[in-house]
């Protein structure tokens, strides 16, 4: 990992200013977050700058810093974190970016590079005499399958010789970037077949005909069919219905019925002794050990989740059964959860004031869940978070478990000026709305 710094201090601008329509742009980004999390809008606000200016200057991270509330570190930390971010400048007219990713570099990426030492400068992240152009080699910049290519900017150029880019490179340097199809440079669309489609050359139909399934086939030697069946009920027989439970069914002689009812209920009779005795049912399975057989050598004969060995009295359900089976206790709300009773401390551990809870919201930082917790602790009033000592700010974050947290989000000046004057002493005194 290369480590990404600002550009030295020779070349970054004394400030930063949005133009009006970026600036209209970027009120309008903050303000699709929700309160408390305008600061996400860090990305696209950088973004927006780069495009403005080509690159991402000091002036540019502390601009955009002030804008979200945010320490200079943490708009610094993301804009050295991702390589999309310029740090320095680059080219007025082009930043040419060459893939050096395997595949690119299988198909001729080293023949683009060669180009770019030669036509705009030998180092990368250097500017040409005239500090129009600028390039640079990337990681896989996602167009493999129309390898070696470049992008410019926000476009990608694909398909790419080395004639090619010393093409594009001229117009561009000429100002003519915009006469350039950006994608495939050859006969290809998007990522297709090279030469054009090979597949799906048929034109549909006009109108699309209805599917029949085909007829089972006939079988010469099957009997002929039956007469057809009688129009079906709404009552729907069983599916483990058998011919002994149902005599009605026609075409099974009388005896036989009556001879394999009595063998069903011999075997069920059988069945329910086995049950009851706890004895194998030798009349369905001859030799048969039953489960119990060495269930005294296990836990000492106690079942799974059965206090004794004691066999339940008649009529009760034996322990571990659905119907004594504990019910789950439902999950408590994040925000009723006491903190500290959690850590096993005392309980509440601020004692919250008489009258209607502030809006802990409106606090840079604090969200629903969090403005719940610290109910729970018994902060309750702006002015409590206002007066709390060193020592009260360490037991809050031990208890909620973030270190710094309140530094950081600079909770007691947000909640002195919200004490003071509400959301009009707010806006005085940071410029903008807490909401």
């Amino acid at each position: 990992m290369v480590a990404r710094r600002l550009a030295d201090e020779s070349v970054q601008p004394a400030a930063f200013a949005f133009t009006a329509d970026n600036a209209k742009w970027a009120e309008w980004k903050i303000g699709l977050y929700p309160a408390g999390r305008q600061q996400s809008a860090v990305i696209p606000l950088l973004m927006r700058a780069q495009d403005q200016d080509g690159w991402v200057s000091r002036a540019t991270i502390e601009t955009i810093a002030d804008m979200l509330g945010m320490a200079y570190i943490r708009v610094l930390e993301v804009a050295t974190f991702y390589t999309q971010f310029q740090l320095q400048p680059v080219g007025s007219r082009a930043h040419i970016q060459v893939c050096g990713t395997t595949p690119c570099m299988l198909r001729g990426a080293e023949g683009l590079i060669e180009v770019c030492k030669s036509k705009i400068h030998h180092d990368p992240h250097h500017l040409n005499e005239d500090g129009t152009l600028s390039w640079e080699e990337v990681e896989c910049a996602g167009a493999c399958v129309n390898a070696p290519m470049v992008a410019i900017f926000h476009d990608t150029y694909e398909d790419l010789t080395a004639e090619r880019l010393e093409e594009i490179i001229d117009a561009f340097q000429a100002g003519k970037g915009d006469t350039i199809k950006a994608g495939s440079q050859i006969e290809r669309l998007n990522s297709a077949a090279e030469g054009g489609r090979t597949t799906l050359l048929e034109k549909p139909s006009a109108k699309r005909e209805k599917f029949v399934p085909p007829p089972p086939p006939v079988d010469a030697a099957a009997p002929a069919a039956a007469p057809a069946a009688p129009a079906p009920t709404t009552a729907a027989k069983p599916k483990d219905v058998t011919a002994e439970s149902a005599p009605a069914i026609k075409g099974t002689p009388q005896p036989a019925k009556v001879s394999e009812a009595k063998a069903e209920g011999e075997r069920k009779a059988a069945d329910i002794a086995a049950k009851a005795n706890g004895k194998p049912n030798k009349a369905m399975r001859e030799n048969a050990v039953g489960a119990e057989s060495d269930a005294a050598k296990v836990d000492g004969g106690r079942a799974p989740g059965k206090a004794t060995n004691a066999a339940p009295a008649h009529g009760a359900t034996p322990a571990g059964t659905a119907k004594t089976r504990a019910i789950k206790a439902p999950k408590a709300n994040p925000a009723e959860v006491n903190p500290v009773a959690e850590k096993g401390g005392a309980t509440p551990l601020f004692k919250a004031p008489d009258g209607v809870p502030d809006d802990l919201k409106l606090i840079s930082g604090v969200g629903p869940v969090l403005e719940g917790r610290l109910n729970a602790l018994g902060i309750t009033q702006w002015s409590q978070v206002a007066k709390l000592s060193a020592e009260d700010i360490a037991k809050v974050e031990d208890s909620l478990s973030f270190k710094g947290r309140v530094a950081r989000d600079n909770w007691l000046q947000q909640a002195e000026a919200l004490a003071k004057g509400g959301i009009e002493e707010y806006r005085k005194v940071f410029g903008k709305d807490p909401r």
